[in-house]
């Protein structure tokens, strides 16, 4: 087992201090917006501790040198010789981009024809970084604010209906008419060609769109409006002035998270973070298609091809709870599921349900991992990349009790339930 540095992302739209009050440092004064803990190539932990020469090794380069015994040969067999996942503590104080991931095929696809045509990687128009899909989850910490998939056409037609009401008695009629057709659109019959036409109309939309949107921003605050879709209006365009994902908010789920809660994205899910701070975990990837909310690229002809054009509720993700008294949250994709640890001081460990690699995050009070071959301390803010190898590794409890996170891979294989088996481990 091994202590973790892990890298901090300092995007714009980063709360200054969420990240630094859960892990109990001091802020850095900027924004920090996501802590990366994994092997993903753009920021891979680094090895602390010296564990045969390792400290300051990537987590990338010490899974290459053993994939079998880092990760396991389920996990190897499954998803290559990479860690299959990635964690993330993240702290939205703004919105991020409205967004949809791809599907393993496209994302294969995707990536292979941008190598092909010589796309640095680095290119602010490539869309493709890697060749996998990136499902993700995410657990609010706080208060956790969203936007995820498509209302019911009938029900996003309704409020641009009413934004069209409210900028015609403001005088914005040229603004008015582009709501009024969005909403013409939306009323066809055939639901995915109803919310594929009118996310074109409006992603596509060009100056009379931008106009639209900075008339209902200018309309909305007298309103007197309670919508919360209406609301969600007046603060995106707040924050990002003449962007068409604003008018695209309309027709999408506004989700809120209590601590606790949890909510995961499949491919094709159009979304975005409004503001909180949460775990988030995914597959390994970094491919991301933005569809507004964003100065970055828009690629509209892959965008339209991404996304599933399909009304649904926001799929939240309730909690299981095993017979060895373990806490899990578990998505449908294989390269992932996210445990909760909390224990108070003195209580009885608790088995990491571990199946593959894991990494283990303490953001309150203390704890002892014990696996076959050592333990480990970690401390409030510490991480830790628990080898295949080592599994099955338990949780003890500090003095001052814990809470903590593990993430291994969804495959069914415990190492603490398997072992008179001889499954895995």
């Amino acid at each position: 087992m091994h202590l973790l540095h892990n890298t901090l992302r300092t995007y714009a739209w980063g709360s200054r201090t969420a990240i630094a009050a859960l892990l109990g440092r001091v802020p850095s004064g900027g924004p920090e917006a996501e802590l990366w803990i994994g092997a993903h190539p753009d920021s891979p932990s680094v090895l602390a501790d010296g564990g045969q020469g390792a400290a300051g090794t990537t987590l990338e380069e010490f899974i290459a040198a053993d994939p079998a015994g880092t990760l396991g040969p389920e996990s190897v067999e499954a998803f290559g010789a990479r860690l299959p996942f990635l964690l993330k503590v993240l702290a939205a104080d703004g919105a991020l981009s409205l967004q949809v991931h791809p599907t393993l095929e496209q994302a294969r696809a995707g990536f292979a024809a941008e190598e092909a045509a010589r796309v640095e990687r680095s290119a602010p128009h490539r869309n493709y970084r890697d060749d996998n899909h990136k499902p993700e989850m995410v657990f609010a910490i706080t208060q956790f604010e969203a936007l995820s998939g498509f209302r019911r056409p009938g029900e996003s037609a309704v409020l641009f209906e009413e934004l069209t009401a409210l900028l015609t008695s403001e005088g914005a009629d040229e603004a008015a008419e582009v709501t009024e057709q969005v909403a013409e659109l939306l009323r066809t019959p055939d639901e995915a060609e109803a919310l594929r036409s009118a996310f074109a109309r409006l992603i596509a939309g060009g100056d009379q769109v931008r106009a639209c949107v900075d008339a209902t921003a200018a309309a909305l605050p007298g309103s007197g409006t309670a919508d919360p879709g209406l609301l969600t209006v007046a603060l995106l365009a707040a924050e990002y002035p003449s962007d068409p994902g604003v008018l695209i908010s309309l027709m999408l789920n506004r989700v809120s998270l209590a601590p606790g809660e949890s909510l995961y994205l499949a491919a094709g899910n159009v979304h975005a973070y409004l503001r909180g701070l949460a775990i988030e975990v995914m597959a390994s990837s970094d491919n991301v298609l933005r569809g507004g909310l964003t100065p970055k690229h828009v690629d509209i002809s892959e965008l339209l091809r991404t996304i599933v054009f399909a009304a649904s509720s926001a799929p939240r993700l309730e909690a299981e709870e095993t017979e060895l008294g373990q806490e899990l949250y578990r998505p449908p994709f294989a390269e992932f599921q996210l445990q909760r640890i909390e224990a108070a001081p003195g209580a009885e460990p608790v088995p990491v349900a571990q199946s593959g690699a894991a990494v283990v995050l303490c953001v309150s009070g203390s704890l002892t991992l014990d696996s076959p071959r050592g333990d480990l301390a970690l401390r409030r803010g510490d991480s830790a990349f628990v080898p295949a190898s080592e599994a099955p590794a338990v949780v003890h409890p500090g003095a001052d009790g814990t809470l903590a996170f593990a993430v291994t891979t969804g495959l069914a294989v415990n190492p603490l339930e398997a072992r008179d088996a001889g499954v895995g481990a």
